[in-house]
């Protein structure tokens, strides 16, 4: 039985050591080694002082290390924080102080970008995984990476290390995963351990996971789905291949080298990689692709079948705060390709009218999604927890306790056979290249820039990206270009959040009751 999240690698361990786990560049390491590095992780974690709860942040491209120390902080009882590593110190350190990490995982590199930010956090201790802690001095204490005990870096036996994980339950925190929202930075979903071992076994049924998948992992750790690659494969002993994605022909080329069976990416992705060419016995080794993040287009999911003719094609939607909710059974594909399908296993997913009562076949209603994987809440913030995480009342028995479920904001049809299509956001969050970007956040990072007076962050339509960002603005002085405005932002945003179009107008349309016209605005942009 796995009761919280290390358990995934420990169990592994334990029952095929010796079978490979990660592989990142021209390293594999099994899962026994794997498990010996995030022992030793727990227990210099425990050393400085973690204990249950602590939050430990991981700020790393994917690597061998990244997947060790996500596993170690569990191990030691602390929630991890995995942080996009293309992330800039703006977003780093409001996620040190809103998570209240008192550890960072991170290089030498990277510590030295973040001088700037961590003097407003509680970061105490720091672990650089490329043995420079020298590099940094003053207040903090830096530290190497630990060496794992063993031989080749495996512990000398799994049993030797039981004593190296601290005890908990399924419901404790394990967690937390920073998304966007649409009305300021980015805000923590708490996963429980049950969310974490309960989704990967769910993803890995209906994919139909075995020991002798290898998945290549493309999407950040910092995703639900990113995560899920890792933690999918795990729960079946497959082999995951770790990848910082730079080019479409490096994922040909990994998938090559490596046999890939399984890959999912966001439909940005999946564009790019439609219109590279793929040697034909590459492709006949993919067992199943599958789409996250966003609608994918019909040109483009007829151009991916023709590619990978031996491939299952997997439509997924989800949601941080549910880990995953829906799939579209490849063999519907055909007849709903729109479809986001029906809920994975262990998930119930409503479709519910603004007063909680079910909504009628064809009749739009917001998304509800119910279970095992429904999160913890909002990380600190009972408010937006209240909002989106509502009790759900069983009619006809009255005797059961509320369970919480939670309130996508995601407007959905369900057709006569139950089958799921998306129609629609509650709020203005922009979709772009797969992430949920605040308009919020873009907007206030073109404040510090200082170049502009007022300001409005939209999402165009976009057939490749999903939505294109504009930025529509008033000068704060003379002779500005948009080019000066992109230049400045590029040290304050990461590349997805840059806007596509800068707009500069003499003033900006605002609604009766004061507020920038966002709708008119938008009209006007897209037009």
């Amino acid at each position: 039985m796995r009761a919280q999240f290390h358990q995934l690698l420990s169990q592994r361990a334990a029952s095929d050591g010796e079978a490979p786990a990660v592989t990142y560049r021209d390293d594999t390491v099994t899962y026994a080694q794997l498990w010996g590095q995030a022992c030793a992780v727990a227990d210099l974690l425990r050393a400085l002082g973690v204990g249950r709860g602590d939050r430990v942040a991981v700020y790393l491209e994917k690597r061998v290390e990244t997947v060790a120390a996500l596993f170690g902080a569990s191990a030691a009882g602390a929630m991890f924080v995995p942080v996009n590593h293309v992330l800039k110190a703006r977003q780093v350190g409001h996620i040190l102080r809103d998570s209240g990490a008192r550890v960072l995982v991170t290089s030498a590199d990277r510590l030295a970008q973040l001088s700037a930010v961590l003097a407003d956090t509680v970061v105490s201790q720091v672990i650089v995984v490329d043995g420079r802690a020298d590099v940094v001095g003053g207040p903090i204490a830096v530290h190497d990476w630990p060496s794992a005990p063993g031989p080749d870096g495996g512990p000398t036996a799994p049993s030797a290390m039981a004593g190296a994980t601290a005890r908990g339950i399924d419901l404790d925190p394990a967690a937390i995963l920073y998304t966007s929202g649409s009305t300021g930075l980015p805000k923590g979903v708490v996963l429980s351990h049950r969310n974490l071992i309960v989704g990967a076994e769910s993803v890995a049924e209906y994919l139909r996971n075995t020991s002798d998948d290898v998945i290549l992992s493309v999407l950040p750790l910092s995703f639900d789905a990113g995560l899920s690659q890792v933690t999918t494969a795990f729960a079946v002993g497959a082999h995951c291949v770790l990848m910082n994605y730079l080019l479409p022909r490096d994922v040909v080329k990994l998938c090559a080298r490596h046999g890939v069976t399984g890959l999912t990416c966001v439909p940005p992705l999946w564009q790019q990689l439609a219109h590279v060419e793929w040697p034909e016995e590459t492709a006949r080794r993919l067992r199943y692709w599958a789409n996250t993040g966003g609608r994918m287009p019909r040109p483009l999911l007829d151009r991916l079948r023709s590619t990978f003719t031996s491939a299952d094609p997997y439509l997924m939607y989800g949601l941080t705060e549910a880990f995953r909710s829906t799939y579209l059974d490849p063999a519907e594909v055909d007849r709903r390709p729109a479809s986001i399908g029906k809920a994975i296993p262990n998930a119930e997913i409503l479709v519910l009218r603004p007063d909680g009562t079910p909504c009628r076949p064809g009749e739009p209603g917001e998304l509800v999604h119910r279970g095992a994987l429904v999160a913890l809440g909002y990380w600190n913030d009972p408010t937006r927890t209240a909002e989106r995480f509502r009790p759900l009342v069983h009619p006809g028995q009255p005797w059961r306790a509320p369970e919480t479920a939670v309130w996508s904001g995601d407007t959905v049809v369900r057709d006569e056979d139950g089958f799921l299509s998306f129609v629609g956001r509650a709020d203005d969050m922009i979709k772009t290249s797969g992430y949920r970007v605040s308009p919020t956040e873009v907007e206030e990072a073109a404040y510090a820039t200082g170049l502009v007076r007022d300001v409005v962050a939209l999402g165009v339509a976009d057939e490749t990206l999903g939505q294109r960002i504009v930025l529509v603005v008033t000068a704060a002085g003379d002779g500005l270009e948009p080019a000066a405005v992109i230049a400045a932002l590029r040290s304050l945003l990461p590349a997805y959040m840059l806007p596509a179009r800068v707009d500069i107008r003499p003033d900006l349309p605002r609604s009766p009751n004061g507020k920038f016209d966002r709708p008119l605005i938008t009209a006007e942009v897209s037009a």
